[in-house]
């Protein structure tokens, strides 16, 4: 049980690293330092927080997993760079909010420094955390025989008993969303068709949405619990996932790829309301369950979605600017977004999208490392 004087610790830690105001949000490339009085209330407050047996005794260790919203994907530089032969087509990214984390923390060290491993792997599952191997799936670079399968990430991570803080970003994959969004951009463009009626009531073979978010659901509650037995002194932060879809589907302009192109509006708001909503319902629910913290980044991302403008935005449309090592062809598909300048972004977020839950998930690690 936590002690009173931890508790204390927790709340103080609240006042130490306030809220981002609404300009820093508007402007995410422009940090928000804490003060030097609340820099060094965080250095003593963690001072005083007596050392658990996980950890290090000069390093807290932090692991980080989760799918293309952790990794990066096109924001930033490849890691491991391209031509590394440690290359696994996982597709984290320098950029990606792990990384901006962790310069932040080895700028204002917590008390200790903070080791990150960062395991986060482009299309990855839910099950891809604890269970199954998954086989990457990046366009960028592959060898001529394919990926090789990787383990597990709470295995590629090496969790154990010294594991501090363990940060998790999956979910969307298992709907699967991205699925979900390129069979709306085909039913868009067939009058008469609706996103929203396919899902709801499906073809044989094919789940209906109430099916897809209950086994998220249990997939999301076996995950948990097998962080927890793998890492059975860590804090467990969950992160759910930005404001992807406008607030209204009448916002998008149909006729642009660097929005959400064919997809119809009222699909666009059945996507938001009964898909990306619940699924975040669903893995705080989960999270709430387990006692650990959820982070919230839909919240502070509503306004900077998909069809709002270039300047505005925080997460790309179906095509959208990218690295240049990033293709402007989806494999596989038809989507080609060469002809727009633009390359193939399936809406996931910029760097300004990184910058906003990257300020959200510091603050609840070095929460969570106050209450070590």
């Amino acid at each position: 049980m936590r002690s009173t004087s931890t508790g204390r610790l927790a709340a103080l830690a609240s006042t130490v690293l306030p809220a981002r105001p609404r300009w820093a949000l508007r402007h995410p490339g422009a940090r928000v330092r804490p003060s030097a009085l609340a820099v060094g209330l965080a250095l003593a407050v963690s001072a005083l927080v007596p050392s658990g047996s996980a950890g290090a005794a000069d390093e807290y260790e932090w692991a980080a997993l989760g799918d293309s919203y952790t990794a990066g994907v096109f924001v930033g530089d490849p890691r491991p760079p391209l031509g590394d032969a440690s290359r696994d087509g996982c597709d984290r990214t320098s950029d990606a909010y792990p990384g901006v984390v962790r310069r932040e923390l080895d700028e204002f060290p917590p008390g200790k420094y903070v080791h990150l491993t960062n395991v986060s792997c482009g299309n990855a599952t839910i099950t891809d955390i604890a269970d199954t191997k998954q086989t990457p799936i990046s366009p960028v670079q592959p060898p001529a025989a394919g990926w090789p399968a990787v383990d597990p990430q709470i295995k590629r991570a090496k969790l154990n008993d010294e594991t501090d803080v363990v940060t998790i970003g999956v979910g969307g994959n298992s709907l699967p969303f991205g699925g979900m969004l390129l069979k709306c951009l085909e039913l868009g463009a067939t009058p008469g068709k609706s996103c929203r009626e396919y899902y709801t009531s499906p073809p044989e073979g094919e789940e209906n949405i109430q099916d897809k978010l209950a086994r998220v659901q249990d997939e999301y509650i076996q995950m948990l619990a097998k962080v927890h037995e793998a890492a059975p002194n860590a804090k467990v932060i969950t992160v759910g996932y930005p404001a992807v879809l406008p607030e209204e589907g009448s916002a998008c302009n149909r006729l642009a790829l660097t929005e959400l192109g064919s997809i119809k509006h009222a699909d666009v708001d059945w996507l938001r309301e009964n898909v990306l909503t619940q699924l975040n319902n669903t893995i705080q629910r989960v999270t709430s369950f387990f006692g650990d913290s959820y982070v919230d980044v839909y919240s502070s991302s509503v306004g900077h979605d998909a069809c709002q403008p270039a300047n505005t935005k925080w997460v790309e449309g179906i095509c959208g600017d990218a690295a240049d090592y990033w293709p402007a062809k989806l494999p596989g598909t038809l989507l080609n977004c060469a002809p727009i300048n633009k390359r193939v972004t399936l809406v996931h977020p910029n760097a300004a999208g990184h910058e906003s839950t990257a300020f959200h998930v510091e603050r609840a690690i070095r929460i969570a490392l106050l209450e070590r």
